[in-house]
């Protein structure tokens, strides 16, 4: 029996639409699909962590966040996990006095990232895996996975900090300290938005180490940072590669989908959680 041309176009777009590539992106499914991806995901869901902030003269304010969402897609080609849309509610105190920063109040950081992993939570991901990329988080994001301590959670917060590529790879021209949209942050940038790079910028402010402060090693103050770098910026964007940037981002994909394949692994994490909070309803009768 012939099929009219119709019915044909009807059965290709149908088979068509099935096939469809699950999106990885939270943003881009739909409802039925989000159900189809946490299950495929297998529980599993990355909140890439970004900032806005001054990165030198030459870099975007996102940088933080385009650098890490860039890595984190690639990386759930390989490993899929539902992608948190964007967000970029961290510290960045430091930089207050740059144009452009977003620096919301400590009591917000704390509480939106505790409401927006909540919801995480509440939609089906038990195990919320947060990707890094700014450096102003590695001290609040250990201790907001510490704090879920606090109270009892249905889910599990895991962190993903710095990921550094191994020995070897294209040498490095910089010289000292090459923290902020230096040599690697520019690199890494000329592969994720290479269009929003200015590398000829690059000079026209200096990333030099100002040492205003003299404290021992292990003593800490907040002020470090603009005593040090007070342009926000350290390091020499404008020796940086391509070549040195797919090696860095090769690197950290590669340690996201490691991260990625491990909590879906575990399988202690939560039953270990539940039952610390169930012994400490009654410490006294914790025994040794």
């Amino acid at each position: 029996m012939r099929r009219s041309l119709a019915g044909l176009l009807l059965l290709w777009a149908t088979m068509g639409w099935s096939q469809t590539k699950l999106s990885a992106r939270w943003e881009e499914l739909t409802a039925g699909d989000f159900r189809t991806a946490i299950q495929q995901s297998q529980d599993t869901c990355l909140l890439p962590f970004g900032i806005l902030e001054k990165h030198g003269p030459h870099l975007p304010l996102g940088t933080d966040l385009l650098n890490v969402r860039y890595a984190v897609l690639h990386a759930v080609e390989q490993e899929y996990a539902v992608v948190f849309p964007q967000y970029y509610f961290g510290q960045i105190f430091e930089a207050k006095q740059q144009p452009g920063t977003v620096a919301y109040s400590a009591e917000l950081q704390f509480q939106l990232l505790q409401e927006t992993t909540d919801e995480m939570g509440r939609n089906g991901c038990k195990k919320v895996l947060i990707v890094n990329g700014h450096g102003g988080n590695e001290h609040l994001l250990p201790y907001f996975a510490q704090a879920q301590l606090d109270k009892p959670h249905d889910y599990v917060v895991y962190v993903l900090g710095n990921v550094d590529a191994p020995p070897g790879g294209p040498p490095t021209k910089a010289t000292g300290p090459n923290w902020h949209a230096g040599e690697g942050e520019t690199a890494t940038t000329m592969v994720s938005h290479p269009d929003l790079v200015h590398l000829e910028r690059a000079r026209s402010e200096s990333g030099a180490d100002m040492g205003r402060v003299k404290l021992p090693d292990n003593v800490y103050t907040g002020i470090w940072w603009y005593a040090r770098f007070p342009n926000h910026y350290s390091g020499d964007g404008s020796v940086a590669t391509k070549e040195l940037g797919e090696y860095r981002m090769k690197a950290w994909q590669d340690g996201i989908v490691n991260a990625i394949k491990a909590v879906k692994a575990d399988q202690e994490s939560l039953k270990l959680q539940n039952e610390f909070f169930e012994k400490s309803k009654h410490p006294l009768d914790t025994r040794p």
